[in-house]
């Protein structure tokens, strides 16, 4: 797996597949989830359909830089922010979705890529809109899939969702894989997997453990703040992808996603939840070659 410099300090995981001389696309991944959420087989079947997919580690996951001098107690961040001390909460995260944006951008241009489609799910959603807002000129189309704009009246989790998410898993690789099972909580009510979830925690596991940075990617996605206005102003082409099963980021923040950017595309997946089953991979394929024709 090649790893590059993006930046002082930092290097990034990353896979390419295709043609580097057709249109890239780059993949950008969510919360706590290495490149590996972006399955390789999706990967392939993109490539197949003409476009140079790039897939990548984000900072503080997999085998990108970890910025383990900046420990982070999940307990102190979560009170600082729930009793409005912005500023302890500030300290306590060493970067923000603009650095991570950032990185994207330094992957590019460390693989000659001036400019690319940007696909982005999740906290990658987040991301990707960071890189079509902070250097428009760069990114071809957007693609925000399963993913919000950072205003708390949108997108927010279900209750027992949310539980999952800030519940740690435990850290002995038989543990880490049975804990998985509890993501059916958000995942597509008609497809989803329990084995395809302990499938993808094993790999993920042995390929890199890393549960601390979760805390400072979780900080960099809270204290980042809402992206409201200066989506109002983007003129960068861009696709709202979201599934109307997702419990972890409620559809309500696609279709906000899709009613600030001026001339957004919304496409409302059924049976899809905060999760690409294998069944549903034609048409978003369809959809993210047809945008980035």
């Amino acid at each position: 797996m090649p790893i590059v410099d993006v930046s002082p300090g930092v290097s990034l995981a990353y896979e390419t597949f295709g043609d580097p001389g057709d249109p890239p696309v780059l993949l950008v991944m969510g919360f706590g989830a290495q490149m590996l959420a972006w399955h390789e087989d999706f990967c392939r079947a993109l490539a197949d359909r003409g476009r140079h997919v790039i897939r990548y580690d984000n900072r503080d996951c997999g085998l990108s830089t970890k910025f383990e001098e900046h420990p982070v107690d999940m307990g102190e961040f979560i009170a600082a922010v729930s009793s409005g001390d912005i500023p302890a909460a500030l300290a306590m995260v060493p970067y923000r979705l603009l650095d991570m944006a950032d990185d994207g951008f330094g992957l590019l241009t460390a693989l000659g890529v001036e400019r690319a489609h940007v696909v982005g799910a999740s906290m990658g959603g987040m991301i990707a809109q960071t890189m079509a807002l902070s250097c428009p000129e760069r990114v071809l189309t957007l693609t925000s899939m399963m993913s919000s704009t950072g205003e708390s009246a949108y997108g927010q989790a279900a209750p027992e969702a949310q539980a999952v998410l800030f519940r740690p898993r435990p850290a002995d690789r038989e543990g880490y894989i049975a804990a998985a099972e509890e993501e059916l909580v958000w995942a597509s009510k008609r497809y989803g997997d329990a084995a395809v979830l302990r499938e993808l925690a094993a790999d993920s596991y042995d390929r890199a453990y890393c549960p601390a940075g979760i805390g400072r990617q979780l900080g960099a996605m809270i204290l980042s703040g809402s992206r409201a206005d200066a989506l109002r102003e983007l003129r960068v082409p861009t696709l709202v992808i979201h599934g109307l099963d997702d419990t972890l980021i409620d559809p309500s923040g696609g279709r906000r996603t899709a009613d600030l950017v001026p001339g957004a595309e919304l496409l409302l997946i059924p049976d899809m939840g905060h999760d690409r089953p294998r069944e549903l991979w034609p048409e978003l394929i369809d959809a993210l070659v047809a945008h980035s024709g």
